[in-house]
């Protein structure tokens, strides 16, 4: 073969004799042939021990593979060659084997052969046309196919715009929803905001309203004459060494037979006030003296706490009235029910019916169970006591200032007004 033609010979020795193509990383096995390295890899896949040649059918080692470099060099030499021999014959691909030009394309094995390939027994029995036909109809096929192909793309496009148009649908119809949602608990709280606003409105609005009729009604009893002015009868307590716990402005409760009214007048609120205590001329102050006075034992007196009830009794309304006590001494002031005890020792807190705030010496305490303690800084020379029947609460204030100071709540009962003065 070398004699007849040898740039075919050299070809055939660059032939891997298991794919039959060009050598590809070429190993030499113990028994002198070689393969592509991939080529012998996969045909010996699967055996563990040793294995054949796939050429000569000897035993070899299976992993003694050695590159052959001296043939990969070879392979490039044959590689240039065959780039020359091209180059010579005007750039047309020629024949590897008779190295005349391709002009002629078998259909049965698909590859393009010269001349002298057409007239020999290989492809005596094939069909063969020129290159130049079977290229055009190749690029016919090709060009058909290509038609196919767009339309299938432009179908596939197709689907892929519904698709994205279908889902952007879905997309906006569940934002729509959302915004539907959220506007309807935007509503729903607009509303509520809307109602608490409304009910705060209103309760401001009844809270200034009574603000109103009570600041008319105290500015009222300002403008009233000082014997008008004092609606209820003050007392006056006074302590030696110490502090008379029972001495209590009083509001007192009358319930006799269903009916409810004033309990007291101006002319017998004497009756009430301590053997020790002296009330004066106008019934508006009161006095302690040590000697206790030789006075009847009136089932109203007090007989063993210093203290003296007023003589107004209130059932209903809104009702204020100042009292001055001083800046010396203790005293108490504040309201009690008609049935407070009056005979033995009392405890001075709203469970027996007494709601006042005290001084007992330096200190200041409401008159709770247990006493709370009212701010350090807060000494007032004037009390001013204010009654909401309605509402059942006393609120007591320092009349220099109108600065709230405590407030206590009570059932709603008829109740009686009283004050103690400071000593």
């Amino acid at each position: 073969m070398a004699s007849e033609n040898p740039m075919a010979s050299l070809q055939y020795e660059a032939t891997c004799p298991i794919c039959l193509g060009d050598f590809k990383d070429p190993v030499i096995i113990d028994c002198g042939h070689n393969f592509c390295r991939a080529c012998i890899a996969q045909c010996w896949e699967g055996s563990s021990t040793a294995a054949t040649c796939p050429q000569c059918r000897e035993t070899v080692q299976q992993r003694n593979l050695r590159p052959n470099r001296q043939l990969a060099n070879v392979l490039k030499i044959v590689k240039q060659l065959n780039l020359q021999v091209m180059k010579d014959a005007g750039g047309e691909r020629v024949c590897v084997e008779h190295q005349e030009p391709l002009k002629l394309f078998c259909e049965e094995d698909q590859t393009p052969i010269c001349l002298v390939c057409d007239r020999s027994r290989t492809h005596k029995a094939h069909t063969v046309v020129p290159i130049e036909e079977a290229a055009q109809e190749y690029k016919e096929k090709i060009q058909a196919h290509l038609k196919i192909l767009r339309k299938e793309r432009e179908k596939l496009l197709g689907f892929k715009r519904q698709k994205i148009v279908s889902e952007f649908q879905q997309l906006r119809q569940f934002l729509e929803e959302q915004e539907r949602l959220l506007l309807a608990q935007l509503e729903k709280l607009d509303k509520e905001i809307g109602k608490i606003q409304n009910e705060n409105i209103t309760k401001f609005s009844e809270q200034i309203s009574r603000l109103s009729e009570l600041i008319s009604e105290l500015e009222g009893k300002c403008q009233k004459p000082a014997s008008e002015f004092l609606q209820v009868r003050l007392t006056g307590v006074s302590t030696k060494r110490r502090c008379p716990m029972s001495l209590r402005t009083r509001l007192q409760v009358k319930r006799d037979k269903g009916t409810v009214g004033k309990v007291q007048t101006l002319e017998n609120s004497s009756c009430t006030a301590h053997p020790q205590l002296i009330l004066s001329e106008d019934r508006k102050s009161v006095r302690w003296e040590e000697t206790r006075q030789d006075l009847p034992n009136h089932p109203e007196r007090f007989d063993t706490e210093i203290c003296v009830l007023g003589c107004e009794g209130f059932t209903s309304g809104r009702h204020c009235w100042g009292v001055e006590v001083g800046n010396r001494g203790s005293w108490a002031v504040g309201v009690a029910r008609e049935s407070v005890k009056r005979k033995g020792g009392i405890s001075p807190n709203p469970e027996q019916g007494i709601w006042a705030v005290e001084r007992c010496w330096d200190q200041f305490h409401a008159l709770t169970s247990p006493r709370t303690p009212l701010p350090v800084s807060w000494d007032p020379r004037k009390i001013r006591v204010c009654l909401d029947c309605e509402r059942g609460q006393v609120t007591f204030f320092d009349a220099g200032d109108e600065s709230p100071l405590f407030t206590l709540s009570f059932s709603a009962e008829v109740l009686l007004s009283q004050s103690v003065p400071s000593l």
